[in-house]
């Protein structure tokens, strides 16, 4: 059992880049993580980490001891799952990172149900628009649109989501409805920029089964989709948002939807979906309480987002 933790100290070490990081993970003290490597190096009578009080490095030895534990560690991690499924027990942290719109207005009225289901687990939600890092950070799960997928990464479409071109009544009794894509240059366009990168997401369409971005006259840009949201209903001009943003304001009747599919298809086409993953760092990852999620996901996401 010794060397079981000290494997399992050192693993979480150089996942996670620091001692301090592994010892929050493991819920012990960044000594007893210290302690538990030295056990190890001392049973292996070699070094396996170079560590000073801000880093740690691999040695020649441990770059080879930790790609064959690795594996080990997260197979123990998987017959331990499989033991709890045998037990109908589903339990322990699960990390879920999303962007801030996704996690408002999709997630968070999806958990309660989700831990009604398995109340032995203990679920953070983390929302944010910036790039995470899932071993650093302890993620078990991360929901990104294509944009943000990377090859690091073991990616399942989740659902598609259709997007929404809409602006308020009052902005078009005043500005007029546009008639064809093509006069979005002459109107108030309202875009959204990545917080990340601050890159500002291009409106695109299909038509005939081609996508294509039309000129667009930029009148305001903000990195928050709700923030954006309001600044529409208010007659700030016209904005392209997620349904699950969109559809409500648009039931309410404070937001008219525009380029509607079947209506002037030749001028219009058709918005652009938006397409989302479900992502874990790698096969390893899809552990019980991974594929649970996922299966609830699937079950009860909505069939249509109108």
């Amino acid at each position: 059992m010794d060397t079981m933790r000290g494997v399992e100290s050192f693993v979480r070490s150089v996942e996670l880049g620091s001692l301090a990081a592994a010892s929050r993970r493991l819920g012990i003290s960044a000594a007893a993580v210290s302690q538990n490597i030295a056990r190890l190096e001392s049973a292996l009578a070699t070094r396996l980490l170079t560590r000073t009080t801000r880093s740690l490095a691999l040695t020649d030895s441990g770059e080879v001891y930790y790609q064959r534990v690795k594996g080990l560690l997260q197979e123990m991690e998987l017959a331990a799952e499989a033991v709890s499924l045998v037990d109908g027990k589903v339990s322990g942290r699960l990390k879920i990172a999303c962007s801030a719109a996704f996690a408002r207005h999709v997630l968070a009225p999806l958990l309660p149900m989700f831990y009604e289901q398995y109340p032995k687990l203990s679920i953070e939600l983390m929302a944010s628009d910036r790039h995470v890092d899932h071993r650093q950070e302890g993620i078990d799960v991360s929901i990104r649109i294509r944009e943000q997928l990377d090859d690091s990464l073991v990616a399942n479409r989740l659902t598609t989501v259709p997007l929404v071109y809409c602006a308020s009544p009052d902005y078009l009794d005043k500005n007029g409805v546009p008639d064809s894509i093509a006069e979005l240059r002459q109107h108030r366009c309202l875009l959204f920029k990545i917080p990340v990168d601050e890159k500002i997401v291009g409106w695109s369409f299909i038509r005939h089964g081609e996508r294509f971005q039309p000129e667009v006259r930029t009148a305001m840009v903000c990195d928050d989709i709700d923030m954006l949201a309001n600044i529409t209903v208010a007659g700030g001009g016209i904005a392209r948002l997620a349904a699950f943003v969109a559809t409500p304001y648009i039931a309410e009747g404070r937001l008219i939807p525009l380029f509607e599919a079947g209506n002037h298809s030749e001028l219009h086409g058709e918005a652009e979906p938006l397409d989302y993953y479900f992502c874990v760092a790698d096969r390893f990852a899809k552990t019980l309480k991974v594929r649970v999620f996922q299966d609830f996901l699937h079950q009860n996401l909505p069939n249509s987002w109108e």
